[in-house]
């Protein structure tokens, strides 16, 4: 295995001491150009990259922002990643993207790996409802914000968007189409998100003077199109099948429509099919998906901003204000709900 090329190494090859190579490297403007050059010259020869590890640990601060999602096969994640992104760059900083698969046990370990990388900070989207990961990572002192959950109960920033008015749109919605009968396929019972899409969506059935009883849940373990599928078998062995489905995201949605064309149920005449996110899959369905649009790239970058200005806080830059910024939701139609009953 080849060796790594050290400070020392270049600091030989071009005749210098090893500060005068640290500084050419990291104050070029106090090293006359001919020693710059003949350093710079030894760095290109050997194939020297400084480590930024030992930078960050002299520095005592880090170029790397974690972002830990609840899933990056949901194209939603994949956009708030993007305003994430654009936004440390912009910064000049990287992000270190994680996955927790909704799995409270992986977020657990991404977490402690963040704390032993020494990240700048952390952008959030809990999958342990208990809270006792984000207690466990506190301890360290590392910033963070919340991303797509309000942060309830703690005082840390968080972005996110007004759920309940989300699902409020929806049902809403499906109710001025005129149905009276509907399922809502909710996803696990412990995401906040979940909860509260119900709540808007039992607020328009009460709004609409609709008992609670027009809505019928239909739980799944994950929030994917697998387990929309898994619904869907379920809405169709139903003696008495709603008429409408609001989906708590666009890929339970998808795997509902599946479901549906599989069994030669027509959508949306038979049934009409609303989801939540707003995913660039959704205009491409077979059957067009109407959703509510979440501003996911906005909320990506608008966290990294809110994370960014708590860390220079932490760096006596300036003073930081945690803050609860909450989005507006926006109900996209499409031919999926258009039938009227």
């Amino acid at each position: 295995m080849a060796q790594s090329v050290g400070i020392k190494d270049v600091a030989r090859a071009a005749g210098v001491s090893v500060g005068t190579v640290s500084n050419v490297i990291n104050r070029p403007d106090t090293v006359a150009s001919e020693t710059r050059a003949r350093v710079q010259s030894a760095i290109e020869r050997l194939g020297y990259v400084r480590s930024e590890s030992a930078r960050q640990l002299r520095a005592g601060r880090s170029r790397i922002m974690g972002l830990l999602v609840l899933d990056m096969g949901n194209p939603f994640f994949v956009d708030v990643a993007r305003g994430a992104e654009r936004a440390a760059r912009d910064a000049g900083l990287g992000v270190m993207v994680c996955n927790s698969a909704q799995s409270a046990g992986e977020e657990a370990e991404y977490l402690a790996l963040f704390a032993e990388q020494r990240v700048r900070g952390v952008l959030l989207t809990p999958a342990d409802a208990t809270g006792r990961n984000i207690e466990a990572f506190r301890r360290h002192g590392i910033p963070f914000v919340l991303v797509d959950r309000v942060a309830e109960g703690t005082t840390e920033c968080s972005v996110s968007v007004d759920d309940v008015a989300g699902g409020a749109l929806a049902v809403r919605h499906l109710v001025d189409a005129g149905h009276r009968s509907l399922a809502y396929v909710s996803g696990p019972p412990g995401f906040n998100q979940v909860r509260d899409r119900r709540t808007g969506a039992l607020n328009a059935l009460a709004e609409a003077g609709l008992s609670p009883d027009a809505l019928r849940e239909l739980p799944t373990e994950r929030l994917d199109v697998a387990a929309g599928r898994d619904a869907g078998a379920r809405l169709l062995g139903l003696s008495d099948r709603p008429t409408a489905v609001f989906c708590a995201n666009d890929l339970l949605a998808l795997g509902v429509l599946q479901a549906m064309y599989a069994a030669g149920v027509v959508v949306p005449d038979d049934l009409a099919i609303v989801g939540y996110d707003d995913i660039e899959f959704a205009a491409a369905a077979a059957v067009p998906l109407t959703s509510v649009r979440q501003p996911a790239v906005t909320m990506g970058a608008m966290a990294a901003d809110l994370l960014l200005e708590e860390t220079e806080e932490h760096d006596g830059q300036r003073p930081h204000e945690h803050r609860r910024v909450v989005l507006q939701p926006e109900l996209v139609v499409r031919r999926s709900s258009l039938a009227a009953r």
